[in-house]
């Protein structure tokens, strides 16, 4: 009877042993992060959407990651963004102490095949996306040009950062719809080309988040400064109704599915991500933080004060995303980097 009677004692004891693994791997982390900085890598200049985006999540994701490490922004312009995703991806440390925001159309263009491309996007390892949100193409208001019929009557001068949706979006239009935008290549991000618009250098913005202006140019939208001239999405955002979808301008359905897939990366949004190599264990808890954020009270408070829509999209899905868009028809990508063209030397 003598072991059945020590069993009460021992079951708690068994219980704890059992969980005892689980807590060993969250108290690893926390001891991992405690009193540590991450750097979060921006690939554009401060003040555009990617920029905005990443400052808001670094000023609060600290705060759900066990250990409360403090985040440091840093901008690391170049290359649509493309210098700072090789440099996390190649040299940068591989623990977990960084993180990223690139362009969301990485993916697109190594689906493409672009060689100048030398990382594997599906090697990134997502942590979430704070909005899903439509990309737009839009002019300033002394431009004469208020709609696509009116883009293609004359050569548009269109601001662009680099091999990013800023080109490939004209690109395509002009390809398959018949538009005349000349890409001014070469900006070092979204605010810049904002200020080349006031300036009379551009008519026309390739690619802005519709959040974004919303966000950072609300009084554009107020005094009607810019003109929606198309928004790229798979469906239309509830407050844009009267701006057609990119894919909708396609005269046939093989046109149509070179649009639909250029349209696919809205859902990555505005991406946070590791590089490979980080281990699964912390990748796993930097998504549980971000999947936090997102949630809490005073994060969704301070977006809205800041005009910052939040529909976020979590890491798990957007791996999932990611693979989807690099794994599409050969046929259908094959046709789309003929038609975008020149990736390689948009990337310089």
């Amino acid at each position: 009877m003598q072991p059945f009677a020590n069993s009460a004692f021992l079951a708690p004891a068994l219980a704890l042993l059992l969980a005892s693994p689980g807590a060993a791997r969250a108290d690893a982390i926390e001891d991992f992060y405690k009193g540590k900085s991450l750097d979060l890598v921006i690939g554009y200049t401060p003040g555009g959407t990617y920029d905005l985006y990443a400052r808001l999540v670094g000023r609060f994701l600290g705060d759900f990651i066990p250990g409360k490490p403090k985040i440091v922004v840093r901008n690391m312009p170049g290359g649509g963004s493309r210098v700072a995703t090789g440099w996390v991806y190649s040299i940068g440390p591989k623990d977990g102490t960084v993180l990223a925001t690139a362009d969301q159309s990485l993916s697109i263009e190594q689906a493409m095949g672009d060689k100048a491309l030398t990382i594997d996007t599906n090697r990134l390892q997502y942590i979430g996306n704070p909005n899903q949100d439509n990309n737009t193409t839009a002019s300033w208001h002394t431009s004469g040009i208020k709609t696509i019929e009116d883009a293609k009557t004359r050569d548009v001068p269109t601001g662009a950062t680099g091999g990013s949706t800023s080109s490939q979006y004209p690109k395509a239009m002009n390809a398959l719809i018949g538009t005349r935008f000349k890409l001014i290549m070469g900006y070092p991000g979204g605010n810049d080309v904002n200020l080349a618009l006031e300036r009379g250098e551009v008519m026309v913005r390739g690619s802005n988040a519709w959040g974004a202006w919303k966000s950072t140019r609300p009084e554009w939208l107020k005094e009607k400064k810019i003109n929606i001239l198309v928004q790229i999405g798979l469906h239309k955002a509830p407050d844009l109704p009267d701006a057609p979808l990119l894919m909708d301008l396609a005269t046939n359905d093989g046109d149509r599915q070179v649009l639909k897939l250029l349209s696919a990366p809205t859902t990555i949004g505005r991406p946070i991500f590791v590089a490979p190599g980080v281990p699964a264990e912390r990748v796993r808890a930097l998504r549980d933080a971000f999947d936090r954020m997102i949630q809490d009270k005073t994060f969704l408070e301070a977006a809205a004060k800041e005009n910052f829509d939040i529909n976020p999209v979590s890491g798990d899905e957007m791996q999932k995303i990611v693979g989807e868009i690099t794994s599409a028809p050969k046929s259908v990508t094959e046709r789309l980097s003929q038609i975008i063209g020149g990736i390689e030397q948009n990337a310089r």
